[in-house]
């Protein structure tokens, strides 16, 4: 208890401005927000209460699901009291609000959780060296203080860099410690595809891309579409902001929805879509049994599915006639279709084995997307992150092809996810760069997400475009992101952070990332840091200013970036010449949007030379869209939009016009269902791609959950497990929200039919398994499962048992395995599992369980 208040005098409390804890406080959710906490930087951003009862400010909702909402905060005395979303305009369909979700709202437990790390610490059985490496992520907690802390971070850096190399310091996702290990002789930094899938690399090469920005029409555009087929996407839990709304728009237009997903989702109840079940990672058949019946029933005068004046003009290698110079013509994708050469023809009875939807459905879809004149072609990255998922980016893409929705008004083949989600075309606001610098980094190693684990563990991995290496990795430097919980194979990665010498991380609270490190530095969340800017979708940025200042002994990403510098003899002002003041300016200062003619891009804030003084930043006048004090008091600038306006955009729609004088970045110039550029570049790859869409097996994915195909005899592992994304974290972030936990329990989805075989019944404790881990989750139940599959949510932090071997969070990545295809895409949604009913102590709600509280 006294621990709580012996640095009260770092608060400047006053009767009016403290936090009001009691010692009950660190056993529950968070500092009670009616009791507030001091909030004395930039007393003069935000706009008075109309009751008068406070100022409200813009605070950040910075987390990565693509929704960017506004979020705002109402500050009293010094104390944050209540908080709300967008009310800068009136709402309506065109010009929406920018409002938040349950995360958003949900916020005040994320920055003022009693869970904050406040002080930096050690494991109390380190030593220089390693220590008791077996005791990471159970091992005792000491406090230090900050020159402790950074003494060892830099002395560590130093010697594992003499001893071993520079090339065996690995720094985790980015971020500023990648410049300062840059700067110092350079380190090992990790790359994966991430969200996007085999959406990474493929658009680019076939001509499609980049996606999901450019790849389909803006969203009032999208009103004028009849039929709009949503393709493994759920943005009503993943991008809760406004893409539900503005499809909401297109239903009131007249829009009809069909959705293809293994779950009858929530953004399909919404719209009333028709839902076609299907198993993950067998989109790619689905959609050549759909394309087969296209070419099957096609008849240019009486019943016309298929586009060929698009196809003849647009594109290279649909049939023989048309295959790009030097490319055999027996890999046409036509011969493919039919089965010509491989003596298989792509037919629904062939797909539906696979993919599980019934020939006749697939009959129906083809039919309805060939038949109607204006079609949106929807999909979200989920169905791409799979093991082999190039070929459903080439697939998913001809398919668009073929039925000529591309490049028209109310027709569209794309990517609608992310900040994207519902609406395409050109970004209207861009945000502008803060003036750092940049290092290059010596070492040259960027090591694959699939394997980073085990290049650490065998000391091997494939270099992109290059083959294997060698390396030694000694030193982990967790800076940015959430490696230890949002990569493949978390026991793998457990492991790893038990073998090398030195762990550290920069964390807020004690996530994955932290509880498995030797010394854990605290940061500030944004709420605490001077200000920012959030792209969203294409028509806004929001303006974030600083609500508290930084809590207990937190500092900054930059301010710990600098020390260390000072520490490794290096001189900071080399990588950040100015504060973070200066640079929170130079973003506002450099951030552009369109201009009325949606043409060109001019400044978008309006700065004074007495906005200059008054912020004691370096800098020059300028003219621009909106005044900066105005832009920081409301947090957020959007481009009024309205039907016939000159931001529209239909994407292809110059090149669709005329080909010739409007060629793509391709080697064709058009859309390439033959693509060489795939089949060349994935020689240095991991897996070998074709250059048209052939249909491979997926690994992990439904064929390998027998144990012989032809028989159809079930394997040790008979179902698959796909990660919905989950209304109760942005990927792991805010898993240690108290509120989200009591409103999100996180249960693993099964259909009824599977759990009535296994007799298990809802809420019963269930264990998954394969050959990657073990985890255990209660049991939902739903018929709006696809039989045969689990949805086990994406995110969940793992709290591992370490006598039982399990891990009763049920974190997805305890049961997706690193199996590196392609271009090296992570195929989370490929992973195969065991379940059955827990013979154990059943689980607890998750909400009763106690917060990661440091206590020393």
């Amino acid at each position: 208890m006294l621990d709580l208040f012996k640095k009260a005098n770092e608060f400047k409390m006053t009767r009016r401005s403290f936090i009001g804890w009691s010692s009950a406080v660190a056993a529950t959710a968070a500092i009670p927000v009616s009791h507030g906490l001091v909030a004395k930087a930039q007393t003069t951003a935000g706009t008075k209460d109309a009751s008068g009862e406070g100022v409200w400010k813009t605070a950040a909702c910075w987390h990565n699901c693509g929704g960017r909402c506004l979020n705002k905060v109402l500050v009293k005395d010094g104390v944050v009291i209540r908080q709300k979303t967008d009310d800068t305009h009136t709402d309506s369909p065109d010009y929406p609000q920018q409002r938040g979700c349950i995360r958003g709202r949900s916020q005040r437990q994320q920055v003022f959780g009693a869970d904050r790390l406040r002080y930096p610490m050690k494991r109390k059985n380190w030593k220089p060296g390693g220590g008791k490496k077996e005791l990471r992520g159970k091992d005792q907690w000491v406090r230090i203080s900050w020159d402790e802390a950074l003494d060892n971070v830099a002395s560590e850096i130093k010697r594992i860099s003499e001893k071993y190399g520079y090339d065996s310091i690995w720094v985790t996702g980015g971020g500023d410690m990648v410049n300062v290990l840059s700067d110092y002789g350079g380190c090992n930094t990790d790359w994966g595809t991430t969200s996007r899938g085999a959406w990474t690399f493929v658009p680019d090469m076939m001509g499609v891309g980049p996606a999901p920005e450019s790849s389909i029409n803006d969203r009032i555009d999208m009103r004028n579409s009849q039929l709009i087929v949503l393709w493994g996407m759920n943005p009503a839990w993943s991008s809760a902001g406004s893409p539900a709304y503005n499809f909401l728009q297109t239903k009131k237009a007249g829009a009809r929805f069909i959705s293809i997903d293994p779950i009858y989702n929530d953004t399909a109840n919404i719209l009333g879509a028709d839902w076609v079940p299907v198993r993950p990672g067998s989109d790619h058949a689905l959609a050549l049994g759909m394309m087969y019946t296209l070419l099957d029933e096609d008849n240019p005068s009486t019943n016309p599915l298929i586009d060929w004046d698009f196809l003849n003009r647009c594109t290279v290698g649909f049939d023989k006639d048309h295959m790009p110079e030097g490319a055999d013509p027996k890999e046409n994708f036509k011969d493919y279709l039919l089965g010509t050469f491989d003596q298989q023809p792509k037919t629904p009875e062939w797909a539906s084995e696979i993919c599980g939807v019934e020939p006749r459905k697939i009959r129906q879809l083809a039919r309805e997307i060939g038949s109607t004149n204006r079609v949106a072609l929807l999909t979200g990255w989920a169905p791409a992150r799979i093991n082999e998922g190039e070929g459903w980016v080439q697939a998913f893409s001809t398919l668009g092809m073929m039925t000529g929705h591309m490049g028209r008004s109310g027709r569209m083949t794309g990517v609608s996810c992310h900040s994207r989600a519902s609406n395409g075309g050109q970004i209207l606001i861009q945000p502008g760069m803060n003036g750092y610098i940049i290092p290059e980094n010596p070492v040259t190693n960027t090591i694959n997400h699939n394997e980073i684990f085990q290049a650490v563990i065998d000391g091997k991995f494939h270099q992109q475009d290059e083959g294997e290496r060698k390396v030694n990795i000694q030193l982990m430097y967790n800076s940015f992101g959430a490696t230890m919980q949002t990569r493949v194979d978390i026991s793998s990665g457990i492991k790893a952070a038990r073998k090398v010498e030195f762990v550290v991380s920069n964390a807020y609270v004690l996530n994955t990332n932290a509880k498995y490190s030797d010394i854990v530095l605290p940061v500030t969340t944004e709420w605490e840091k001077v200000g920012g800017v959030l792209s969203g979708n294409r028509e806004i940025l929001i303006a974030y200013t600083q609500i508290v200042d930084p809590l207990y002994e937190a500092k900054s990403d930059v301010w710990i970036a600098k020390q260390l510098m000072k520490k490794l003899g290096k001189d900071p002002s080399k990588v950040y010449p100015f504060d973070e003041k200066q640079a929170f300016f130079n973003t506002l200062a450099t951030s552009t949007v369109i201009d009325e003619k949606g043409v060109n891009f001019e400044p978008l804030v309006t700065i004074t030379a007495q906005d200059i003084s008054e912020w004691g930043v370096q800098g020059k006048p300028q003219k621009g869209r909106i005044g900066l004090k105005e832009f920081l008091d409301n947090g957020l600038y959007q481009v009024e939009r309205k039907p016939g306006d000159q931001y529209g955009g239909i994407a292809y729609k110059n090149f669709v016009e005329d080909p010739k004088k409007n060629p793509l970045p391709t080697k064709s110039g058009k859309f390439e269902i033959y693509c060489k550029t795939i089949a060349e570049t994935s020689k240095t790859g991991w897996t070998e791609q074709s250059p048209i869409a052939k249909y491979v097996p997926k690994p992990k994915g439904y064929e390998s959950t027998f144990d012989d195909w032809e028989s159809k005899k079930k394997g040790k592992y008979p179902f698959q497990v796909m990660n919905p994304h989950y209304l109760r974290r942005s990927h792991s972030t805010l898993n240690n929200v108290p509120w989200l936990r009591e409103a999100w329990p996180n249960p693993v989805f099964i259909n009824k039919s599977d759990a009535k075989k296994l007799g298990i019944k809802e809420g019963e404790t269930v264990l998954l398994s394969n050959e990657y881990g073990k985890v255990l989750r209660p049991a939902h139940l739903m018929e709006s499962m696809m039989p045969g599959v689990i949805g086990l949510p994406h995110g969940a932090w793992v709290e591992m048992d370490e006598e039982l071997g399990v891990d009763k969070a049920g974190a997805d990545n305890m049961l997706c395995g690193p199996v590196p295809t392609g271009f090296g895409t992570s195929g989370w949604n490929t992973a195969t599992c065991n379940l059955e009913k827990w013979d154990g102590e059943p689980l607890e709600e998750d909400v009763k369980w106690p917060q990661r509280i440091v206590k020393f």
